[in-house]
């Protein structure tokens, strides 16, 4: 029998097929810690580094921020047909276990340069949004939000885009304070982050 989701990922293109086998693998019976992190390294990268510059960095990720973002997978607040079949065979005890892994791996580096301009542009809009406030003065992030520097520029790009246009609705203060923003603006902020 094929899972709904994973008829719905399927459709996402080849780039999950690995991905998926491993999935249906888990639909199936109860695995272990370790087949659930090798599935999400599968896409997230085994180096930390993810090959899809839409899926983010999670290896070094703050733990609460991981756990609560899989428990709205879970619960429908944040969407995302491959994540939602996933968390949907996690427990809870599943999801800490995960987000703990990750949590104390190491952030990679990535190689993301911007020219003056958009530096320049990216960090006004910075400013104005007082983003400082919640990610840090370093965009390191905390226990309750998530490190920004060095991110991947696609994903944050689409992120950003998602909240502006209330695709992505588990944080509406976010939503909030991109609905102003020029697509020019997020697409500076993404490069003037990816490159912290």
């Amino acid at each position: 029998m094929m899972y709904p989701w994973i008829r719905r990922a399927l459709s996402t293109g080849p780039g999950v097929l690995l991905g998926l086998a491993l999935i249906a693998n888990s639909a199936s019976h109860a695995n272990p810690i370790e087949e659930k992190i090798a599935l999400c390294v599968s896409c997230h990268g085994a180096n930390g580094l993810p090959s899809d510059p839409s899926i983010p960095i999670i290896a070094g990720q703050e733990f609460y921020y991981l756990y609560v973002q899989l428990k709205d997978y879970k619960a429908g607040r944040r969407a995302n047909p491959i994540m939602g079949g996933i968390v949907s065979q996690l427990e809870k005890q599943d999801m800490q276990a995960l987000a703990q892994h990750f949590a104390e791996q190491k952030w990679p580096s990535v190689q993301v340069t911007a020219d003056d301009a958009t530096i320049n542009k990216a960090q006004q809009a910075t400013t104005a949004g007082q983003c400082v406030q919640c990610h840090l003065g370093g965009y390191e992030g905390n226990s309750r939000v998530p490190r920004l520097a060095g991110q991947q520029v696609g994903y944050l790009e689409k992120t950003m885009l998602d909240f502006k246009n209330k695709v992505r609705l588990n944080s509406p203060a976010k939503g909030s304070l991109l609905k102003d923003y020029s697509d020019g603006d997020i697409a500076a902020m993404a490069h003037f982050l990816g490159g912290l």
